[in-house]
């Protein structure tokens, strides 16, 4: 059985449904997926230091406007003694952490990141200089009227 809506019925859904869809859209946020040079040229890492794996360093908001919730991804790789015949148990690891903060236009924000649990010592090999670099962050844009 196939029941039609009267006109009426039809046209006033339709009336609903674009006022809720507008006073939604000032609730909406907007995403840009930017690459790492333009990432790069809005945040960046500076004085980087590791001790026992242990990274610490700042973040640099060269924007106009505030930043925050930065994420970072630190990745530990673990070379072989002998990289032709590695074992099995890889103990690599990669982290997202995110260093939670408003960074001003121009200023900075130090951060320290120690991995949990801590990285094992082996014999088989050994851990690379960490790698640090930017994931993700929020930009604050403030609204032009």
């Amino acid at each position: 059985m196939i029941t039609l809506w009267p006109k009426q019925a039809h046209n006033l859904t339709i009336f609903v449904s674009v006022l809720l869809g507008l006073s939604w859209a000032e609730a909406s946020f907007a995403q840009t997926v930017a690459s790492r040079d333009q990432a790069g040229s809005v945040v960046t890492i500076e004085r980087v230091t590791v001790q026992d794996g242990t990274i610490a360093g700042e973040i640099r908001n060269r924007s106009p406007n505030t930043v925050r919730d930065v994420q970072l991804f630190i990745r530990y790789t673990f070379l072989w003694n002998n990289e032709f015949h590695p074992g099995t148990d890889d103990p690599s690891a990669a982290f997202y952490p995110t260093i939670s903060g408003d960074i001003p236009p121009g200023g900075s924000l130090p951060f320290k990141f120690a991995p949990s649990p801590p990285l094992p010592r082996r014999s088989d090999g050994s851990f690379e200089g960490p790698a640090v670099a930017i994931a993700g962050f929020t930009q604050v844009i403030q609204q032009s009227r």
